[in-house]
């Protein structure tokens, strides 16, 4: 895996693991394991299993890291693990 930047036309930073450096032919770039710059998952992101196409014309950048600098990114493992909300909480919230 790649460890890149993708600088989007109109929006925020993301960090991006991917598979291969892009080529003059392509017209997406396969990422995985997306996620913002201080390492949380972004909230169009449903499960970070997915993997993500970005059309490379909404994409004014990509900055891909070197091998030194591919070690885990400072809050990489902040995010928490996914937790179930409890039945006797939703329904505390409805009563109130």
């Amino acid at each position: 895996m790649i460890r890149a930047v993708i600088h989007a036309l109109s929006d925020q930073p993301l960090l991006v693991d991917i598979e291969e450096m892009p080529t003059a032919t392509d017209v997406s770039l396969v990422c995985f394991n997306v996620r913002t710059i201080d390492g949380k998952r972004p909230k169009f992101v449903d499960r970070k299993t997915s993997t993500f196409l970005f059309p490379l014309a909404s994409i004014r950048f990509v900055e891909v890291y070197s091998a030194e600098e591919a070690v885990e990114e400072p809050g990489a493992e902040a995010e928490p693990e996914e937790l179930e909300i409890d039945a006797g909480f939703l329904r505390r919230v409805r009563e109130a």
